[in-house]
């Protein structure tokens, strides 16, 4: 089953606690109503590149991040369900994927 079609209902915003728990372990944090993480690569070219492989993993996920390229090398991902109004397992389950795009 594609991701998104599994999250084609509606899907429940997740407390702060569900959250944490969801985030253990990784590098994404919980800030503003949306998970993020920073990404500092050491040219723009490997940037760009990695914004093109979190744009492929999005489409195919038809869950897409808010994606912020600033400096010449920095990249920040911000997720939410926006139709939700807030965090939801779609943004935890997503979080996950992009980490593994960045490896």
């Amino acid at each position: 089953m594609r991701m998104a079609d599994k999250y084609a209902r509606r899907m429940a915003v997740l407390d702060d606690e569900a959250i944490a728990a969801g985030l253990q372990g990784s590098e994404w944090s919980h800030e503003d109503g949306v998970l993020a993480r920073e990404y500092k690569f050491s040219n723009f070219p490997e940037a760009m590149a990695f914004v093109n492989r979190v744009a492929e993993a999005a489409e195919a996920a038809n869950h897409h991040p808010d994606i912020l390229i600033h400096g010449w090398n920095h990249v920040r991902l911000m997720l939410t369900t926006h139709s939700e109004g807030g965090v939801t397992q779609a943004d935890l389950d997503m979080s996950g994927r992009l980490s593994s795009v960045s490896s």
